[in-house]
């Protein structure tokens, strides 16, 4: 097996907390909301937004701006009347979310060793500022808006190794969802599942296929440093 120089990482649900971090500051800016539901309907729009620029019914639009027209949406479903200022804090919440436990300490031992970056559909701004709020210590901050392409398209994956100038089997996705695990897989990447139990609240686990055919299955970052001999 090639060992890889690039962990390239997921960070909604990966690395970070977003269920928990959304239900909570949604709790503090509208009294009496139900959190969880809450915080379930926005993320329940994420795919569907995504959907509507590769089909062209957007042009290409920023997850920052993605997550607003969501809101906006979720808004009217629970019936809730929220002033201009109070929405644009909302929505800055994606740039605030908090790291899993063992995030810090694991890609801190992953780093002594690994090129870390990231690879999600997060803008680069959410990104930056999600990274300085949790102490995320990347090397590298890539996103979707850097390839003009949402995950699952190939051009995300392969677009790693391009800026790496490495092979792909050469880069590892490491993520808690199979779909882009999968995804990833098909375009030569080493793949590692993180198992995220709690992703979308207590109680909700998504179902498991089957994780043998993924390069690695870790319960966190820390066994999956351990696995990788670091």
């Amino acid at each position: 097996m090639t060992t890889p120089k690039v962990l390239a990482f997921d960070v909604f649900g990966t690395v970070v907390d977003w269920h928990g971090s959304i239900s909570r500051e949604a709790k503090a800016l509208i009294p009496g909301v139900d959190g969880d539901k809450f915080a379930s309907a926005w993320r329940a729009g994420y795919k569907p937004a995504m959907d509507e620029v590769r089909s062209g019914k957007l042009g290409w639009t920023k997850i920052d701006d993605l997550h607003r027209l969501i809101l906006d949406r979720i808004l009217k479903d629970f019936a809730i009347d929220l002033s201009e200022e109070k929405r644009r804090q909302l929505n800055l919440a994606w740039h605030r979310l908090h790291p899993w436990s063992d995030t810090v300490p694991g890609m801190t031992r992953l780093k002594s060793r690994f090129m870390l970056t990231t690879l999600s559909n997060g803008n680069l701004g959410l990104l930056a500022n999600m990274a300085k709020n949790a102490g995320l210590p990347w090397d590298l901050i890539l996103s979707a808006e850097v390839f003009r392409h949402y995950k699952p398209d190939p051009e995300t994956y392969l677009g790693v190794a391009e800026i790496f100038d490495v092979q792909p089997s050469e880069v590892m996705l490491v993520a808690a969802h199979e779909d882009d695990l999968d995804a990833a897989k098909a375009c030569g990447l080493q793949t590692a599942f993180v198992e995220r139990p709690l992703e979308y609240g207590v109680g909700a686990a998504a179902a498991k296929g089957d994780l043998t055919r993924f390069t690695y299955a870790s319960s966190d970052l820390n066994d999956l440093a351990r696995q990788l001999g670091v």
